[in-house]
This record gives structure tokens, C-alpha cells and sequence, in this order.
């Protein structure tokens, strides 16, 4: 599936265009461009949902030519609503509103879409100058169900747009300020309007066995023995953590599995639940392609969060609104979350400091919280209110001005947010949207290909709906008394030192079920004259999100045999691999340094070193995994340097993300990385992958995703340009 799923996204990022021929019977000119998209407002209508499921599909396309008949389309659009995608008939009950653009809506239906802030059209995006307005008096019809993602119809219908110049791109214009920002609905001085929680009873049905279950500490030092004549300056231990998923974890997955079941249906004492903000760039490039993707890829978000997760949306461009408050993903809180992110539009300019500012204001003024707590963030330019839109403006733009100080931890109030940045395209600001996750905690994703954006959000999502470990500090003691610790070597996470050397400490945070963390902590180890040496002991202290209980657990001391003689040494592989990653890390850091200065020439040189040193480590003539996908994401790296336009426009990026996967641990999306073929997945937990399989199902799996795929899977097309 992977290789088919690879082709459809690289037909998908070239947004399905194609010449027509004279031969059509609408005159365009042969150059003319038509492109057969989802509507946006078709995008996340009731038809994208199967008959009694709350899983969405993907519309369907008959692609059996491409003969527009003007009298069908204008025909289908009077008599069927574009939001709701249902029939609609004079004296049927139900008021109808016909715009000055000829296109009709149920009014129950566009008042609510103008509500959220809609003053164009959803099928030809004329802006209207006359709106249906709705007061607080007007209910729905007695007797009129009101559609919820259970029972929507089913609709297949898609939209044929013809484009006869490329999307505007609002944010090269240096006079674009001038634009109407958002429509600002009126909004609470305090954002305290958060849905109640009642999921207490769920956390009784957790033992204190699975939170001890959770945790896994093993330690490996680089060599078994040494000689006990010998001193080692810089003697390297592996402390390798894993959070293991409790018993019911396992078992739901496996029920999930053989079941297919949603998220929805994981009983809630198998995972902590989230209160996920989502911060959205709706400025004017935004328009097309890009915010139809977005929409459903929201809709997939909304759709695979369980009825105890909570959601709230924050739609940003010249300025900011909140679209709803933190709401519970029940049947009608997801109706309202996908009928609120089907209202949106694209236009004005790009402020991302004032959507992280509200995003930031949600969490903070919400008056119950939910045990696991994240901001997903994504752009597609370049903020250009608070730090001046570009780096070629100003040399050193200073980034933390784009995250509140009350979500970073630099007010040392101990509270902080992490926030997951995803790059869309071309033209983000990959710097500052790296900065905003590193400072906050979180991760950043480079989408390259617009069709790798819901497999983006899946996979983020896949890891936030799995968290089993949270707090997590780790503390490593010497044993022997002459041995003392030399460096903690552990990436993002915050490490120091006791001033005797004795004693370290790392603040690791989260963990995602079955996520695996690796440190490398050196010692100076004396000669002895015994037969063996402790080193050190490895003690984690830990919360479980669910009873919010603290637990320990504590490792075996590491020990080293110290024969008279020297033997044969054995590396330890494990040791090995886990050094490979860092010094290949820390060659994408250097490499980054000079590319940044221009130099793209000593860019390569750096990773062409680190392969060669690489090539010849005990992993890599074991073949291990690990070392090979290391040498692949060095060597695209090295493709993506080829220039400096190509630099600019995916080198940067790509180094970026994948930096900010080897420094946190954790899987970020960049290049093909979500394919199942690719070599590049580092750090994927089984509940990324399921979300992530879960999320390409939509189009492989259903007969409705491979009628639409299945032009797209016969489509050649040239790689997309790097």
C-alpha cells in the first residue's frame, strides 16, 4: 500500500491539473487549466460520512471525462444545499435563501455558516453584500432532525472548478495589512467557558499494577569488562527507558484491530484524555487546495477524538477568533467543531503570535483541565506582525516574541504547554515555526506535499491519544566512589549536573505509549583491584496521567567485570547505534550552520563526512536499522543543498524537522517519512502507525476512496520539485 499511497500523494500535491483539449464543449483556450477539487464546503458536509458510522470518507469522483455541463451544475446547485448537501424543495417546511450570486441554501444552513464568520459564497466565493442574519429567537423547524455525522446522507457530489490563473499569494504583496481581517465574532473576556468534565469514574478503574507496568529502565555499558589496571576518562552508559502500554492498552488494541473500531470506543481507563487547541493560519494563500486539505484533515482530527477529549479551534490571519470553546467530542460537539471549521475562509495576512496568544489564553483561563494538554499549530508563510515576516528582514529575528510566556515555561510558573508546529509548503517560516516548538516542547513537522497533511495531523494525534507517562525525571547516581559523571547527553531535554559530579538529573516530560528514550551518560571510571566495578543506578520518578499518582522505579546498578588481563572487547551495539544517532544529529546541526552562512558546498561536505564515519561503525556492518535510515535521511539532506533556491525552498525544512526529531525522540512528519515504504520513521509508536493507517485507509480502503484514487494511481507524474 505504501508505494500506491506514495504515487496518489504526489498526484494529489499537483493538484490533479491538467490541459484540457478544444474538443470540450466549454471554450477555453488550450492552455486553460482545470482542476477537479473538493469544495470546501463539500469537504466536511454530511456526505464525507458513512451510514451509521462517524468515520469519515472521502468523497467520491466519477473522473469519466471532464465534460462540464454548465445546465447540470447550475441545475444541481439550486437543488441541492452546498453545506448540508441535502434536497431542496419548495414548500418542504424549510425557509430557503438565494444569494445575490444565484446560489441557494437551506437559510437553517448558511445563517449558521455566516454566524462563524462566512460573508462569501461556499460554491463560487463571490462576497456577498447582503447576509442572513439570524436571531437568538430562531430555532431549527419542529420536526426537522438536525444532521449529525451518524445519520448525515450519503452525497457523492464534487465540485469541478476551472482555473484559469494560479491562487494569489497575498503575502508577497509588501501593501497586504490592507486587507479586511477576520470577522470577529464577539468573544469572552475570559476564556472560562469550557465544557464540563465528568470522567472521574474512569480514573478509579486504573491500578496502581498497570501505572508500575509503565515504565521500563535498561542500562547498557559500551564495553562488558575492562582491563582493572585501566582508566577511562569518558566510559559511555546507555540508559534506555521505554513506556510500556498497561494491559488495557493492549487488550483495546487488539480489540481495535480485529474490530476497526474508532478512538472513540477505546474505554477511557486505557489512555489519558486530551484537551487539544488547535491554532489555524487562514490567510489568503491559504485559498484553493491548501484550506480544503486542512479541512479535512481537521475532520479527520475531530472524527478519531474520543467523547471525554476536548477541542477547540483558533482560526488566525491579520488577527484571530476562537471558533468554539473547549467542548467534548461527544455526537453534537463534533457536529458543531465540523460544522464551525467548514465555515472557514481564506484571506488577509499571516499572525501567528496572536493565534498562539489566544491558543495559549484558552489553556490558561479553562477552569477544569484535562490530564494531557497540546497546541497543534500550522502555517503556511510567514508571520509578518510581530517579527517582520521574514529573515531576510531582519538577521536575527528574535522568535520568542511569537509564543506567550505563559505556555513556554519562561515565567517560571511551571506551566507549559507544548506546541506541535506543522510547515505547510513552500514559503513558511521553517525557523521561527522550529523555535515555537523547540521552546515550548514540541515537535516540528515540514509538509512538503499538501496531501501529507491529514497523515500529519494522524500521526500527531496517534501520539497526544496515547500518553502513559508524564513528569517523567530521571536521576542517575555513580556508585563506586572514585567514579564521577563527566556529561549527560540527552538532545532538548533539560539535564544538569550536581556540582560534585555525582549526581545528574533529566526532565523528560511525557511519553507516548510505547515510546523509547535513549541517553548516553559518561563516567570516568578508575582502576581497581577488584574483580568488577559499579557504576551507576538509574531511579524514574514519574505521574500517571490518569490517577495523577506519582511512582518510582529504579534500575539494577550497572556493572563492568575488571579482569588482570585484557580480553577481547566487544562494543556494545546498543551503545554503538545510539551514538550514530547523535553524531549524525549533531552533522545535521553543523551542516544547517553552514548553509545558513551560504555555505551549501561545506553543508554536503559535513554530511558526506558523517556518512563515511557511519559506513564504518559496528551497526552499520551489522546492517542495523537504525544506521541505515540514518544514512538515507543524511543523504536526502545532502539532495536538498543541491542550491540555494532548493535550500530555501524544502532544505531548510526538512534539516529542521528532522533535527527536531533527534532532539526530542519523537516522530515528526517530513518527506515522504509517513509512507510505510519510507527507510526515514524514526521514533514511530504502534499508536502513530495505527492513526496514521487509519488515516490513508480513508482513501485505500473504502470503494469510494479507490473510485477517487483511481485516476490517481494511473496519473505519471514527474517527483515533486525539491
Amino acid at each position: 500500500m505504501g508505494s500506491k499511497w506514495k504515487k496518489a500523494k504526489v498526484a494529489l500535491g499537483l493538484n490533479l491539473c491538467m490541459f484540457v483539449p478544444r474538443t470540450l464543449d466549454d471554450d477555453f483556450p488550450p492552455s486553460t487549466v482545470v482542476s477537479e477539487r473538493l469544495s470546501d464546503a463539500a469537504l466536511l458536509s454530511p456526505a464525507n460520512y458513512e451510514k451509521g458510522s462517524s468515520r469519515p470518507t472521502t468523497p467520491v469522483s466519477s473522473f469519466h471525462g471532464l465534460r462540464l455541463s454548465k445546465s447540470i451544475s447550475s441545475k444541481s446547485s439550486k437543488q441541492t444545499c452546498a453545506i448540508c448537501l441535502a434536497k431542496m424543495k419548495q414548500g418542504s417546511g424549510q425557509a430557503i435563501f438565494t444569494a445575490e450570486c444565484s446560489h441557494s441554501f437551506h437559510f437553517h444552513c448558511i445563517a449558521s455558516n455566516v454566524k462563524h464568520g462566512n460573508q462569501v459564497c461556499p460554491v463560487c466565493r463571490a462576497k456577498w453584500k447582503e447576509i442572513p442574519l439570524s436571531g437568538s429567537s430562531l430555532t431549527p423547524i419542529p420536526g426537522r432532525v438536525t444532521p449529525s455525522p451518524i445519520n448525515w446522507p450519503q452525497n457523492d457530489a464534487l465540485m469541478a472548478v476551472v482555473h484559469r490563473l494560479p491562487l494569489p499569494h497575498p503575502r508577497r504583496d509588501l501593501n497586504r495589512r490592507h486587507i479586511v481581517p477576520l470577522y470577529q465574532a464577539s468573544e469572552p473576556g475570559i476564556f472560562d467557558d469550557d465544557e464540563s468534565l465528568n470522567h472521574q469514574h474512569a480514573i478509579s478503574e486504573r491500578s496502581t499494577t498497570d501505572a508500575v507496568r509503565a515504565m521500563e529502565i535498561k542500562t547498557y555499558p559500551e564495553v562488558s569488562s575492562a582491563p582493572r589496571s585501566n582508566t577511562y576518562s569518558n566510559f559511555t552508559v546507555l540508559v534506555h527507558l521505554k513506556a510500556t502500554a498497561a494491559a488495557a492498552s493492549s487488550a483495546n488494541r487488539q480489540n481495535l484491530s480485529r474490530n476497526q473500531a474508532s478512538l472513540t470506543q477505546i474505554s477511557h481507563s486505557a489512555r489519558a484524555p486530551v484537551d487539544l487547541v488547535t491554532v489555524l493560519d487562514v490567510s489568503g494563500s491559504m485559498a484553493g487546495t491548501k484550506l480544503a486539505l486542512l479541512k479535512r484533515a481537521m475532520g479527520f482530527v475531530i472524527q478519531n477524538l474520543g467523547t471525554n477529549d476536548r477541542l477547540s479551534v483558533i482560526a488566525f490571519s491579520s488577527t484571530a477568533r476562537r471558533l468554539f470553546p473547549l467542548c467534548k467530542m461527544t455526537d453534537s460537539g463534533r457536529q458543531q467543531a465540523l460544522q464551525a471549521v467548514n465555515s472557514l475562509v481564506a484571506n488577509g495576512g499571516t499572525n501567528i503570535a496572536e493565534g498562539l496568544r489566544k491558543g495559549a489564553k484558552i489553556m490558561e483561563d479553562r477552569k477544569e483541565k484535562n490530564p494531557v494538554a497540546s497546541i497543534i499549530l500550522l502555517s503556511d508563510g510567514q508571520d509578518n506582525y510581530t517579527v517582520g515576516g521574514s529573515v531576510n528582514v531582519q538577521p536575527q529575528p528574535n522568535y520568542h516574541l511569537l509564543l506567550p510566556t505563559s505556555i513556554s515555561g519562561r515565567d517560571n510558573s511551571g506551566f507549559q504547554i507544548p506546541v506541535h508546529a506543522f510547515g505547510f509548503g513552500a514559503d513558511h517560516d521553517a525557523s521561527s515555526m522550529h523555535s515555537i516548538s523547540e521552546i515550548s516542547g514540541g515537535t516540528f513537522s515540514f509538509i512538503e506535499t499538501e496531501a501529507v497533511l491529514q497523515d500529519a495531523f494522524a500521526q500527531c494525534i496517534g501520539g497526544l491519544l496515547s500518553v502513559v507517562i508524564q513528569e517523567l525525571q530521571v536521576a542517575i547516581e555513580c556508585v563506586h566512589p572514585d567514579l564521577g559523571l563527566v556529561s549527560l547527553k540527552a538532545g532538548s531535554y533539560p539535564s544538569r549536573l550536581m556540582a560534585d559530579g555525582r549526581k545528574g538529573f533529566l526532565d523528560v516530560g511525557d511519553l507516548y505509549a510505547d515510546e523509547e528514550r535513549d541517553f548516553l551518560v559518561t563516567v570516568n571510571v578508575p582502576a581497581t583491584s577488584g574483580n568488577e566495578t559499579s557504576l551507576i543506578k538509574v531511579k524514574c520518578v514519574y505521574k500517571d496521567p490518569l490517577t495523577q499518582e506519582t511512582a518510582t522505579i529504579e534500575s539494577d546498578e550497572v556493572k563492568i567485570e575488571r579482569p588482570k588481563i585484557a580480553e577481547q572487547v566487544i562494543m556494545s551495539l546498543e551503545v554503538d547505534r545510539q551514538r550514530n544517532r547523535l553524531q549524525a544529529a549533531e552533522a545535521m546541526a553543523q551542516a544547517r550552520t553552514s548553509a545558513e552562512r551560504g555555505d551549501l558546498t561545506g553543508a554536503v561536505l559535513i554530511l558526506e563526512n558523517c556518512r563515511k564515519m557511519l559506513s564504518e561503525t559496528v551497526s552499520a556492518k551489522s546492517h542495523d536499522r537504525l544506521c541505515v535510515a540514518l544514512d538515507a535521511e543524511l543523504k536526502e539532506m545532502q539532495e536538498r543543498m543541491a542550491s540555494r533556491h532548493v535550500y530555501e525552498a524544502s532544505g531548510r525544512a526538512y534539516i529542521l524537522s528532522g533535527l527536531s526529531s533527534h532532539s526530542w525522540q519523537r516522530a515528526t512528519a517530513r518527506g515522504d517519512s509517513t509512507d510505510s515504504s519510507s527507510l526515514v520513521q524514526a521514533y514511530q509508536t504502534p499508536s502513530m502507525v495505527e492513526m496514521l493507517t487509519r488515516s490513508q485507509a480513508m482513501l485505500l480502503g473504502s470503494p469510494s476512496g479507490q473510485r477517487l484514487l483511481q485516476p490517481l494511481l494511473s496519473y505519471r507524474s514527474q517527483p515533486s520539485p525539491r
